[in-house]
């Protein structure tokens, strides 16, 4: 299990206070990363960092604005220079908005792309410069099942998932041959705050459940194990490649 084994390594993990983010940092922990958390509600950041320090995790949390690129070179250097070197990053910071697309507001249409695509450029270049330097490193960006399928009132928001997978590819391009691993894990539906009204929709569960082989939901710790592989050693040959973690759903009509 050495392979999986992620001790002394340093993952920052974007969007972390809670849901998909705080379950894989969870993950990461258990295998012996040390995490930084970070979120822009500091209350429900430092939360998370007790939490999470509760069961002997070495935690930190450090609150800035991903669709800032300067509050975000700034921040990693901080990171770099009074934590330590970040060897992993997930870029999980995200947001949804669910509107016809013929009335969808400028305004989410903007704060979708700064937060969906933005930041993980942002995060993603910042933190890379550095594992450049160091000659490794391992960036896992957070897709969806969107990325390759539609649904109706969420048109920019799978515009934006798709533009996160082919980023992925792209950062692998560039950056595999500086010994960096890109790549991103694309969930299906799982039960979160930010799927609360779907999952409480007997509709839309009784429809998720019909289409999804698995005939159920996710739970966010099912992520853990494709977190764990996509930052350890394991996947050492893999690159530009979406892991959906989806029940099925994306390989059945």
């Amino acid at each position: 299990m050495k392979l999986f084994d992620l001790t002394g390594r340093l993952a920052l993990v974007t969007g972390s206070s809670k849901g998909i983010g705080l379950a894989i940092a969870k993950g990461l922990a258990q295998a012996g990363a040390s995490i930084v958390l970070n979120g822009r509600d500091h209350t429900a950041l430092e939360a998370a960092r007790s939490d999470l320090a509760a069961t002997g995790a070495d935690v930190y949390a450090v609150s800035f604005d991903v669709t800032d690129a300067a509050a975000v070179a700034e921040a990693v250097e901080r990171i770099e220079t009074e934590i330590g070197p970040i060897e992993i990053l997930f870029n999980n910071a995200g947001m949804q908005h669910r509107a016809p697309l013929q009335d969808f507001p400028l305004d989410a249409w903007e704060r979708l792309k700064a937060t969906n695509i933005d930041s993980v450029f942002f995060v993603g270049q910042a933190v890379a410069r550095k594992m450049i330097a160091r000659g490794h490193g391992k960036i896992i960006n957070i897709a969806s099942v969107q990325s390759e399928l539609a649904r109706p009132g969420i048109a920019p928001y799978t515009a934006t998932k798709g533009a996160v997978k082919m980023l992925t590819k792209g950062m692998a391009t560039d950056w595999a041959r500086f010994g960096l691993q890109v790549n991103a894990i694309g969930p299906g539906y799982f039960v979160t705050e930010l799927n609360a009204a779907l999952v409480t929709d007997p509709e839309f569960s009784g429809w998720l459940e019909r289409r999804t082989p698995a005939g159920r939901w996710g739970t966010v710790d099912e992520l853990a194990g494709a977190a764990v592989f996509l930052a350890s050693d394991a996947s050492s040959f893999i690159n530009g490649h979406i892991l959906y973690v989806d029940g099925g759903i994306t390989s059945s009509l």
